[in-house]
């Protein structure tokens, strides 16, 4: 969909650390940070080592220079969004922006993003799927699809509706128009909008609250719990789903530490691992 102009891949997209928090940094300041079909790969392999790694309690994602994301990059003029044929199927190809929102999706750790600028095309979508966007009062937000020929992706037009509304959904889809910080934080796409210079802290502050005195196994099952029941038919779903959630959660070492640690008015050190597996909720019953 779109020329990758750099070099080396693994350095579009850059992990860091602070403490138990991984800042997952998209880095082509120079094009501000337009998305390429490397960045989605890269982006896919960060989140696979965030939800390998124990240590790691929550992701933070954010863009380096003055955007966060301008779209999708048009190098490739007007090519840029013809693509080759799926080769195992001859049709067509799995969309790289939702492929990226479905691996965020997926996390098994909390997610914010830390929208430090301009987000638009796949530079908004790809954020949907976190669970709490923060704006820098520089951002803007287009969700520009039909002013350049094509539809929304990264499965926006499951997301976008779940976090704003159908009638805001439509109204920006469709006009393409660019949405200010002000009216983002007005229409419930951002949690809150702060100084450009706060931003990623804000972030990290926001994380930090999900993780301290959490259990990771927990926070994993509550955010899987959280997002598949905004698909679910009924509240019979959720109920199967939370009644064996905590069947499994009730007889295990982070319950039995959580309730001890309370009562003591000490810390908590959960023993349980995200990384050893974490039990299927949504079996069939």
């Amino acid at each position: 969909m779109s020329s990758d102009t750099d070099v080396n891949a693994d350095d579009q997209v850059l992990l860091e650390r602070e403490g138990p928090i991984a800042i997952v940094r998209l880095h082509r300041p120079d094009r501000l940070n337009a998305f390429t079909a490397a960045m989605c790969e890269r982006l896919i392999a960060v989140f696979d080592e965030t939800d390998a790694d124990d240590s790691v309690r929550a992701v933070v994602l954010t863009g380096t220079g003055r955007a966060f994301c301008a779209g999708a990059d048009l190098g490739a003029g007007g090519e840029t969004f013809v693509l080759d044929d799926d080769p195992d199927t001859g049709g067509a190809p799995a969309d790289t922006g939702g492929r990226v929102s479905l691996r965020i999706y997926r996390s098994n750790k909390p997610v914010i993003v830390a929208i430090n600028g301009a987000a638009a095309g796949v530079g908004v979508t790809m954020t949907l799927p976190a669970d709490i966007r923060i704006a820098s009062d520089t951002a803007k937000f287009g969700f520009v699809f039909t002013r350049r020929g094509i539809v929304p992706e990264a499965c926006s037009t499951w997301f976008l509706p779940r976090v704003v509304g159908v009638s805001t959904a439509l109204e920006w889809t469709l006009s393409g128009r660019m949405v200010p910080a002000a009216e983002a934080l007005e229409r419930g796409l951002v949690r809150e909008v702060v100084p450009a210079d706060r931003v990623l802290e804000r972030a990290l502050e926001l994380a930090r609250e999900m993780v301290t005195g959490t259990a990771p196994v927990s926070v994993a099952l509550t955010r899987q719990l959280i997002w598949r029941m905004l698909g679910a038919d009924s509240p019979e779903i959720a109920h199967r789903a939370e009644s064996l959630a905590i069947y499994l959660r009730g007889a295990s070492g982070d319950a039995r530490e959580g309730v001890e640690s309370f009562l003591a008015k000490r810390v908590p050190e959960f023993p349980d691992r995200v990384s050893d597996g974490l039990p299927d909720l949504f079996e069939s019953r």
